[in-house]
């Protein structure tokens, strides 16, 4: 089963518009990919080790949760 499919996640193509000459940023695009870079701090999330895919959002619960506890105690 495809992951995506069982967590109901949309993923959305943003093509490129041909009329201008860069590719405009979304606005709060640099928040995911900081938190993508957080994640991949812990080692079992930088590849799919687990066979169910129970574990595996288990293991992101905890890391986002460490995240937020370090976030909260560094203010």
């Amino acid at each position: 089963m495809d992951k995506a499919a069982y967590l109901d996640v949309v993923f959305e193509i943003i093509r490129r518009n041909e009329e201008k000459a860069y590719f405009p940023g979304l606005p709060r695009r640099w928040v995911v990919e900081r938190s993508f870079g957080w994640l991949n701090r812990w080692r079992r999330l930088v590849r799919d080790y687990e066979r169910h895919i129970d574990v595996s959002i288990a293991i992101i619960h905890v890391a986002m949760g460490g995240m937020l506890i370090w976030r909260t105690a560094h203010r």
